[in-house]
């Protein structure tokens, strides 16, 4: 059965008799974990053995929200607590050569702890370029304020992520670090001009649009669509991401659920997929809503579908590393920011 353009989570630590048959029947592309979803390795594992089951595919995307800092769904005292991006921007400023090599420590450590779980997919790197005065909702999770910097980093996180046997999802295209609210509750404006966003914010995703996976913003930028975020916004997709920034990878939205977004269930995905995006994201693992968004979902096909095969091909097995020696080193780096 061929896959729906769908990622989606589930309600626990274990997949339940309805998801199974819900899963089963809708084959959605991907599944996504978040903290609700993780006990213990074994428990966590276990989950994702289901999900690999129910999917038929043992290269069905895992996919996991594991920056450092205050995001990460893997935490202590089963799991090491990361820091934030901004230490690794923090080092960057001081040592170049140092910073990108302390972020491919850190996303090479992660990569490690996903693989003992069997997630391969992480949201990361964040590419997003704060400005002063901005929402907290990226604050230190970014590398920096300087899209130069931010960019020299995503490049390392995604080798980092790679060598580990783990892909990326560059986020949140075009950027999300001039809002000054939250898109989980409000939908944020930016009336920036386009020319400056092209050298600032947008500029990080230009740098790295030869990853394969992205996830949209949703935020409105007024320069471009004075009434659609970007998730929904067919001119920002084809005109900035597809267009100016070059990015031709498997576009997914980020979580439907969230309150930028507005109207029903149905009228969010249509929006969605109606604007260009690839793939659409339902994050919170309720049942009512996931059918909902699964009635108006298509199955993967033409060049979604294209998108879709070539964002799993550098999947691999990780290289082999003495994973307690890369810690040592990762620590003495960022030893003086943490």
């Amino acid at each position: 059965m061929s896959t729906k353009a769908l990622i989606l989570g589930c309600a626990g630590q274990q997949l339940s008799e309805p998801e199974l048959r819900f899963f089963r029947q809708n084959q959605p592309w991907g599944f996504i974990l978040f903290a609700r979803n993780i006990d213990s390795r074994e428990q966590v594992l276990r989950l994702t053995d289901q999900m690999r089951e129910c999917a038929g595919r043992q290269d069905v995307p895992i996919l996991i929200d594991q920056e450092g800092g205050r995001v990460q769904r893997l935490r202590p005292p089963n799991w090491y607590f990361y820091p934030p991006g901004r230490v690794l921007g923090q080092l960057f400023e001081r040592d170049n050569k140092a910073g990108q090599r302390a972020a491919w420590l850190h996303s090479r450590l992660i990569a490690h702890d996903l693989g003992e779980i069997g997630v391969n997919v992480d949201c990361l790197p964040i590419l997003d370029v704060p400005i002063a005065g901005a929402h907290d909702a990226i604050g230190d999770r970014a590398y920096s304020h300087d899209p130069e910097i931010v960019g020299k980093i995503g490049e390392a996180v995604v080798e980092g992520l790679l060598a580990g046997g783990v892909l990326s999802i560059i986020k949140h295209i075009p950027g999300h670090g001039r809002s000054f609210c939250d898109s989980h509750h409000d939908l944020p404006r930016v009336d920036t001009a386009l020319g400056e966003l092209l050298e600032t914010d947008f500029k990080p995703f230009s740098q790295l649009n030869n990853v394969g996976m992205a996830m949209t913003a949703h935020i409105i930028f007024e320069a471009i669509d004075k009434h659609n975020p970007a998730t929904t916004s067919a001119a920002l997709i084809e005109d900035i991401i597809r267009g100016k920034l070059g990015f031709d990878g498997l576009l997914m939205s980020d979580d439907v659920s969230m309150n930028a977004l507005s109207g029903d269930y149905r009228t969010r995905t249509q929006s969605i997929f109606g604007a260009g995006v690839d793939i659409v994201l339902h994050c919170n693992g309720e049942m009512e809503q996931m059918s909902e968004v699964a009635l108006v979902t298509p199955r993967l096909a033409g060049k979604a579908l294209d998108r879709a095969n070539a964002a799993l091909r550098p999947l691999k097995t990780a290289d082999k590393a003495e994973i307690e020696s890369l810690r040592e080193e990762m620590e003495g780096l960022l030893s003086p920011f943490c």
